[in-house]
């Protein structure tokens, strides 16, 4: 009788030492430290507010600078951004009036109303440097030039979708889809290449910013691929059951898995450039341990606790960077 409990007693002992040096072990993994890095940023209640801001200033700003753009670049972003959310059927009527009723939003709008909307945008942009500032641990800089930033950024997004339509019109389907493809991705890529920086204000070096830009890029173009399996089942269900509304719900839910991914890759980004293996090495460069430009201010240090479940929605205590 005692041995068998010495033996249960050994095996519960062993099994504790397992679980510890197995939990050890995890801590130290990258994936660990992305999560980790995703609580300290709050991403739920980021990755909501990007989605949020994107529906009420992103999408309405897109719908009327188009409207003033030439009908055939109208033509192309709105064919981009259909076919990245998946919108068919009766939806897609009523997201194509919004784009077709263009003379209609240039008559209500006017030159000074553009200008003024190209300012609103900047609510998202905002929203969207925090969360790489946040994950990057920048201070916040309050500078006059991220007005700039945000109304550059989305004029190339505009460029970005008149091209990717125009380019899927051009190569239409069959052996070209391969190259519209590639094509795709590299401009995704590199899209989430130059985001970052733009809104990191230029103070993180370029080239530490790959991870980030390969992550987001790749992660939203299959985002937008599977869009087309599930989107459609979504908007006839709400549009069925609550009409217009409908609608712009599927909108936000499309946009609320987007925002989650663009969250993800802004963390995972500084992790993968700090590591101290050959993946971090190879980030930064060979024989270089700084991310940051030279003549940047120092980056926040971490917060004096350890996030919690409760920080990815907000609930926790706040740190020293949740002002970015």
């Amino acid at each position: 009788m005692s041995s068998t409990k010495e033996r249960a007693t050994h095996l519960v002992a062993r099994g504790r030492d397992l679980s510890q040096t197995a939990r050890g072990w995890a801590e130290r993994s990258i994936f660990w430290q992305v999560w980790e890095r995703l609580l300290e940023n709050e991403f739920v209640d980021r990755s909501v507010a990007l989605a949020s801001k994107a529906f009420v200033s992103f999408f309405p700003t897109i719908i009327v600078v188009a409207s003033f753009a030439p009908h055939s670049v109208r033509q192309s972003i709105y064919d981009a951004i259909t076919r990245r959310t998946g919108v068919e059927g009766n939806a897609l009527a009523t997201f194509k009036g919004a784009f077709a009723s263009s003379d209609d939003v240039r008559r209500a709008t006017g030159f000074l109303g553009l200008v003024f909307t190209l300012f609103y945008v900047n609510s998202f942009t905002t929203a969207l440097s925090r969360v790489y500032m946040k994950a990057w641990r920048r201070p916040k800089t309050g500078r006059v030039s991220a007005y700039v930033t945000g109304v550059s950024w989305l004029m190339g997004i505009v460029v970005y979708f008149a091209l990717i339509g125009a380019l899927r019109a051009i190569l239409g389907a069959g052996p070209q889809t391969a190259a519209f493809a590639a094509f795709a991705l590299c401009t995704a890529v590199g899209l989430w290449w130059i985001t970052p920086w733009l809104m990191l204000q230029r103070q993180v070096r370029l080239r530490v910013l790959a991870p980030t830009a390969v992550i987001t890029g790749v992660a939203l173009i299959l985002y937008a691929a599977s869009a087309s399996l599930w989107m459609p089942r979504t908007l006839d269900k709400n549009q069925h059951q609550f009409g217009f509304f409908g609608v712009a719900l599927s909108l936000v839910t499309w946009l609320s898995g987007a925002a989650i991914i663009i969250v993800v890759g802004a963390c995972s980004g500084p992790v993968i450039a700090d590591d101290g293996g050959p993946l971090g090495r190879i980030v930064r460069g060979a024989g270089r341990d700084d991310v940051l430009v030279p003549g940047a201010v120092a980056s926040l240090p971490a917060p004096p606790r350890s996030a919690t479940l409760a920080d990815a929605i907000g609930l926790g205590r706040s740190t020293a960077a949740d002002e970015t």
